[in-house]
């Protein structure tokens, strides 16, 4: 590893309460791209249990300091200690006021932590610790204190000025600037605060809560995009109408705005009543975006709504309980989507993510339990453990407790912690006291790394049977043992000649083992298990072809009814790559063709699109052992061109059926159709219907279609690719937003051809190494989609990739910690390729003066 001093991890079980509390906080900005004046005026106060003696110790970085007075007396710099990160007062009082005046320079922070400029816009994005790159302050989240900001700036420049809370007062100030003054009522923690300058158009609309209050919703964006805004205030009007009738919750301001910013390195953040989006999820028009987009920006801007009581109004303790705040928000985000649209096509598209991304983490050297035991920086655990598992404990919560009694527990969680800094213990606390029930084995899921993987045994002589569950859990990085987790396990029995439902319900695992007997069965029955997916595990549950067929067919629960053909597009693509044994797997892929087809007539359109949808190339990846991508791909190519064939007519029929265009709307509804129809002739262009792709994406109406059609080229060999990716580029090249789209396409360059394609993006017009967005576009797709030039046997792939991580590193280490992430599974590689993949990995980790993030995942990476 590098020679230069490593960091230290910070552990929870060395937290400590602070010493001192804010009350209040008064900012003051003068805002000037090179040099922003903040001065800081906070009322402290020490903490019951800290010592007389305790020095006031604030967290500060990137900051020039100006001054320091100390209830109003002037320190001179020997009565404090200044370095790169903190700065200390020694012999404080019990109360006292503090008042700080120092600089930051927004035009040069890369980073985009703290205050930044994007395009000419000032903002801010301060979760996890980038207030302190602000400001000099306490910044920890279970220091909570009432802001009052006041914004002074250029008035050509920044015409609109916003912060957190309701606007108090503005005006001009003469020589051609201005100021604008907020003040937030509710105590919130430093990473919660925003601050927006720039010139920005408003999109506005009204929403009246239950109780009567008249909140004022806006959307701010550059002035040109003002007409991409009505969905997005469309979706947050449905949000905050649903977060009141389901879970009670109404909102507490009066006014709630949305910022969409075109450099950012999440999706979106909820800081209070001014929620800082990237662009991405804000703007959408039936022109630019798809139907996947509009789905996006619908669970976005609800769960960052959500998070005005689920992180806000109740804040976790410490950055381990990231998971509380997080796992909570995403699982409602997660059924308010399932109540607007499909709710099994949602449980689907929510699964497919936990086993693409989650369960990786979890078999891999970066597994760690949602919340942590510790952690070098906290940037690193903004994960798919923390956010997709986080949401899958509560969703066992829910099944465990029952509707009823999950909604008290909420209610009761809510009530207890309004205002202040909860934990996990919290929050389980609250479902026990209202649930009734004991969750102290359910915990585990808290604390535990892995993905348990349950074995079922099934044994019937068609008049009564036995259903043998069993859990083991791998070992993984620092828990080597494990004990066994609280599991509900579904369950539904169907008859094998019948087809009817003969059983049904939940088996609670609470032991290593659990037995479920059934009695007076009038026929063989036929087993299915976790129906909608009810805990997040894995499952070693043998079946033959036909009751996987016919489960396929006849499943009641559409959520098991898919994974029961996604199941058998992996193992036929893997065995015709030969990277998995199946006896005769070519005339199994006959009759699972036959049964898909069926599937074409379904009355969920979206449900059908699901079916129809093949496995990519890198899910399938994740499930082999010694890895070989070009098997992997070729695989897949083959089973993808015999399905097609061999459902040309019932393809072409599907989609003729579905091709008149009607007015473009962006409901669930339509979208379903969309789907299905552009699943059809993505597989239509494997079986040599290419021209029938280009000619969609010539005539289409709508971005939906036109984007599908040229994907469906683009990821294919077909001669027509270079063609229609060049007419896309030439129409839209001026879209910021819908030109991530092709980038992401050309790095789908089939073959080994790849890399040179990525290296030619990196010169590109259309490519800003500063752009997060683009960044992922072009090397995040590179490292994750494109198997065979990603893992090329030479390991160039591999050399250019980490390459330009480290370069990104020293601009931006969230993102280059985020993008590195793409090998966390580099040792499944066959021995040619981990080989080189681990050289590459360790001339990176040798490199000094990486940034605190890349060390730390590298550093997991490599360990033994």
């Amino acid at each position: 590893m590098r020679t230069d001093v490593a960091p230290q991890p910070i552990r929870l079980s060395d937290y400590k309460a602070p010493d001192f509390q804010i009350d209040s906080v008064e900012l003051h900005f003068a805002l000037d791209p090179g040099r922003t004046i903040v001065s800081s005026k906070m009322a402290f106060r020490r903490s019951a249990a800290a010592a007389p003696d305790a020095p006031l110790v604030l967290n500060g970085e990137a900051l020039d300091l100006i001054s320091v007075a100390l209830d109003g007396e002037a320190l001179s710099s020997g009565r404090y200690a200044v370095d790169e990160k903190h700065l200390t007062i020694a012999r404080v009082g019990d109360a006292f006021t503090l008042e700080i005046k120092s600089a930051c320079a927004p035009e040069a922070n890369t980073a985009l932590s703290g205050l930044y400029m994007s395009n000419g816009m000032f903002c801010t994005q301060c979760e996890a610790e980038g207030f302190r790159r602000i400001a000099y302050f306490l910044d920890r989240p279970d220091v909570l204190a009432r802001y009052v900001v006041r914004i002074e700036a250029d008035k050509s420049a920044c015409p609109v000025l916003l912060s957190n809370g309701n606007l108090e007062a503005f005006g001009d100030l003469g020589e051609g600037r201005h100021f604008a003054q907020w003040r937030d009522p509710h105590p919130k923690p430093s990473y919660l605060f925003a601050l927006v300058g720039g010139d920005l158009a408003a999109v506005e609309d009204r929403f009246v809560t239950r109780s009567g209050r008249n909140v004022a919703l806006k959307v701010f964006v550059q002035p040109q995009n003002t007409d991409k805004c009505a969905y997005t205030l469309d979706c947050l009007k449905r949000a905050m109408r649903w977060d009141e009738e389901t879970f009670g919750r109404e909102y507490d301001l009066d006014v709630f705005m949305i910022v969409a910013v075109d450099h950012f390195n999440f999706g979106a953040m909820e800081n209070k009543g001014l929620n800082i989006f990237n662009s991405a999820y804000v703007l959408a028009s039936p022109e630019t975006a798809t139907d996947a987009d509009y789905e996006a920006i619908e669970a976005i801007v609800a769960h960052e709504y959500f998070h005005n009581w689920s992180g806000n109004r109740v804040t976790c303790r410490d950055w381990f309980q990231l998971c509380l705040k997080e796992g909570f928000t995403v699982f409602r985000d997660q059924e308010f989507s399932s109540d607007m649209r499909s709710r099994p096509v949602q449980r689907i598209k929510q699964v497919r993510r936990l086993w693409s991304q989650q369960f990786p983490e979890d078999a891999g050297p970066l597994a760690h339990p949602p919340r942590p035991e510790q952690y070098y920086t906290i940037d690193n655990f903004y994960t798919p453990t923390v956010y997709e598992k986080g949401a899958e404990i509560v969703r066992m919560l829910k099944t465990l407790l029952g509707p009823e009694k999950f909604r008290a527990a909420c209610d009761l969680y809510f009530a207890r912690h309004d205002g202040t800094a909860a934990t996990v213990e919290d929050f389980v606390r609250a479902m026990e006291d209202a649930g009734g029930a004991d969750l102290g084995i359910f915990r585990r899921w808290y604390t535990d790394a892995g993905t348990p993987k349950i074995r079922a045994e099934f044994v019937s002589d068609g008049r009564a049977a036995t259903l043998t569950l069993r859990q083991v859990t791998a070992p993984t990085p620092n828990q080597p043992e494990k004990q066994p987790r609280h599991i509900p396990v579904s369950y539904a029995l169907y008859g094998s000649r019948s087809g009817g439902k003969l059983a049904a319900g939940v088996v609670e695992m609470i032991e290593g083992a659990a037995t479920r007997r059934f009695e007076d069965l009038d026929e063989a029955p036929i087993l299915s298990l976790l129906n909608g997916f009810s805990a997040p595990v894995t499952l070693d549950h043998d079946l033959s072809l036909d009751e996987r067929l016919f489960l396929a067919a006849r499943d009641e629960d559409l959520f098991s009814r898919w994974a029961v053909t996604e199941n058998l597009w992996r193992d036929l693509c893997l065995a015709a790559g030969g990277a998995k044994a199946m006896p005769d797997w070519e005339g199994a892929l006959a009759r699972f063709a036959q049964a898909l087809g069926q599937s074409l007539d379904s009355a969920d359109q979206s449900l059908a699109a699901e079916l129809l949808r093949c496995p990519s190339a890198a899910d399938l990846a994740r499930n082999c052992d010694k890895l070989d991508p070009s098997a992997v791909v070729a695989g897949r190519k083959e089973v993808r061109r015999r399905v097609a064939l061999s459902l040309k007519a019932d393809l072409l029929a599907t989609y003729t059926r579905l091709r008149p265009n009607r007015p473009f709307e962006p409901t669930a509804e339509q979208a379903g159709e969309r789907a299905l129809k552009n699943g059809a002739l993505a597989l239509l262009v494997e079986a040599g219907e290419d021209a029938l792709a280009l000619e969609q994406a010539r005539r289409a109406a709508n971005m939906t279609d036109e984007a599908a059609a040229t994907a469906a080229l683009a990821m294919s060999d077909s001669d027509l690719r270079a063609e229609a990716l060049e007419r896309f580029y030439a129409r839209w090249r001026h879209d910021l937003l819908v030109v991530n789209k092709w980038l992401a396409w050309r790095v789908m360059a089939p073959g080994e051809q790849g890399l040179a394609e990525v290296r030619r993006l990196l010169a590109h017009e259309a490519f800003d190494p500063k752009n997060p967005n683009k960044v992922r576009a072009v090397l995040g797709t590179f490292a994750r989609e494109n198997l065979e030039a990603f893992h090329r046997a030479d390991g160039a792939g591999y050399d250019f990739f980490l390459n330009e991580v480290r370069g990104i590193d020293a601009r931006n280490p969230q993102l280059a910690a985020r993008l590195v992430t793409a090998v966390e599974n580099w040792r499944q590689l066959e021995p040619i390729r981990r080989d080189a993949l681990s050289a590459s990995l360790l001339r990176l980790a040798e490199t000094r003066g990486v940034s605190t993030n890349l060390f730390e995942i590298t550093a997991k990476l490599l360990k033994a």
